[in-house]
């Protein structure tokens, strides 16, 4: 019978479970999950990739506007010739305020016109990129307090540069050296 008693004071223990330390967790952990949903915003930019149908359709008589990235300055052209070029700002940085009032220009002689390619350099920064690209698309038009988006060339296609020194070397007439 003496081993009957001690199965029986093993199987009465009964053992407290203490949630406290997993409470002061979650306490803690919902309200940064929280939190950092907030500041997680993300953005979808929409472009039009040229298919292989429609790349063949092209009329090469058209405008073409091109705005081409390069690492000291930004190029705007028609496909057959530089229509602007605008160098870095003494800090090095690319002018964005020239590029919009030029773009501004360019719509006002074609109004009917929506859609640019933007050529970039294999290099480019993702902030120089989208930069360009919120340039190309619209400028804000200052009314009242606020300002007003207007569109400029909405329909933004991307691309590679060319080679910088290649127009020079058309234009000078010498090829492939």
């Amino acid at each position: 019978m003496k081993l009957n008693r001690r199965r029986r004071r093993r199987g009465n223990d009964e053992v407290d479970l203490d949630v406290t330390p997993f409470m002061n967790l979650m306490i803690v952990l919902v309200p940064v999950l929280l939190l950092s949903m907030v500041f997680v915003h993300t953005t979808v930019i929409d472009l039009n990739f040229p298919s292989g149908e429609a790349a063949a359709a092209i009329d090469v008589e058209s405008v073409h506007l091109e705005i081409q990235v390069y690492d000291d300055e930004i190029v705007v052209a028609d496909g057959r010739s530089v229509i602007k070029r605008l160098p870095n700002l003494v800090s090095g940085y690319h002018d964005f305020e020239k590029l919009s009032l030029t773009l501004q220009e360019l719509k006002r002689r074609l109004p009917d016109k929506q859609d640019a390619v933007i050529l970039l350099e294999d290099h480019t920064d993702y902030q120089t990129l989208v930069t360009v690209m919120d340039t190309v698309s619209a400028y804000r038009l200052p009314e009242g307090g606020d300002s007003l988006p207007v569109a400029l060339f909405p329909e933004v296609s991307l691309g590679d540069a060319p080679v910088q020194n290649s127009l020079a070397g058309i234009a000078s007439g010498r090829t492939g050296e």
